[in-house]
């Protein structure tokens, strides 16, 4: 089988695109570890998956607070050993983040939850990863292991009334093709899945049945075969992969040209500076 003896930690795995993503993974010989905040969810899709053999374990896991997020990905390493894959899907849609209340006569915290989950959640379990692959020797492949996170189509547009949730998007996406280009030093890589519509829990019935007369949901089985192209022997680091609307399948995002060359040799230069920054074990230099 395509990935028998390799094994995966995914966050969000109780449903939606991490579900999917799951059932392929297993289908192919992948032992994976379902992390989510929905335990009962979690656990009754290992269920499902280990009729057969033992394949998927379940852990719950809140993926904004780090400490629950340290402890699920301590689990799966005492099950493992070895993690080849690590897959951040968890999230949560667009809620009110400021009050709306015109008579409010103080200033009150914002809500910023859903950057807390869609983006801090993403940093977390990429950074449990990171350390985790500078530990363990490379496979077969070269990989001392592979991160794809997801991000959205809120990464590359704008939606006004979605303010917390593109950002965290455009940060998935920021941080991805920055950290990205850097890790393959360590033999490690860093993408990013980015679907537009895609059928899960994070909207209402009415909104994908419209989505699909229009021919704009995406099709579960392109969403998987992005995934895909980035595991194994792939070289490919700091990309983001758009999943395009149908059956469409996928392409990579283009990235912002400079403006101009000045431009492009100021941020070389400051690549320059900072480089040696995140140089395992070794100093910052200034």
């Amino acid at each position: 089988m395509a990935y028998a003896g390799e094994t995966a930690y995914i966050t969000g795995g109780a449903s939606g695109i991490a579900r999917s993503l799951a059932e392929r993974l297993v289908s192919k010989g992948m032992r994976v570890f379902i992390a989510d905040r929905n335990i009962e969810g979690a656990e009754e899709v290992a269920k499902e998956l280990n009729k057969t053999s033992q394949c998927a374990w379940a852990v719950q896991v809140d993926v904004s607070d780090w400490e629950s997020q340290r402890k699920g990905f301590e689990a799966a390493v005492k099950e493992f050993g070895r993690v080849d894959y690590v897959f951040p899907v968890a999230g949560i849609p667009e809620i009110s983040w400021l009050p709306n209340r015109p008579d409010a006569t103080s200033f009150e915290k914002p809500n910023l939850t859903v950057f807390d989950v869609n983006g801090t959640g993403v940093l977390y379990t990429s950074a449990l990863a990171i350390q985790h692959f500078r530990r363990q020797e490379p496979n077969k492949f070269g990989f001392r292991g592979k991160i794809v996170a997801v991000g959205s189509g809120c990464s590359f547009y704008y939606i006004s009334t979605l303010p917390i949730y593109t950002a965290a998007k455009h940060a998935v996406v920021g941080f991805v093709r920055a950290f990205g280009r850097y890790l393959p030093e360590e033999k490690i890589t860093l993408n990013a899945i980015c679907p537009n519509i895609v059928k899960t829990n994070i909207s209402t019935g009415d909104f994908y049945n419209r989505a699909g007369e229009r021919g704009l949901l995406i099709s579960v089985d392109s969403l998987v075969e992005a995934f895909e192209t980035l595991l194994g022997a792939s070289e490919i680091s700091g990309e983001a992969l758009e999943i395009l609307p149908g059956s469409q399948g996928y392409k990579i995002k283009e990235i912002p040209p400079y403006t101009n060359e000045q431009v492009k040799e100021s941020v070389e230069m400051t690549l320059h500076r900072s480089h040696r920054s995140h140089k395992f074990h070794e100093p910052v230099v200034e």
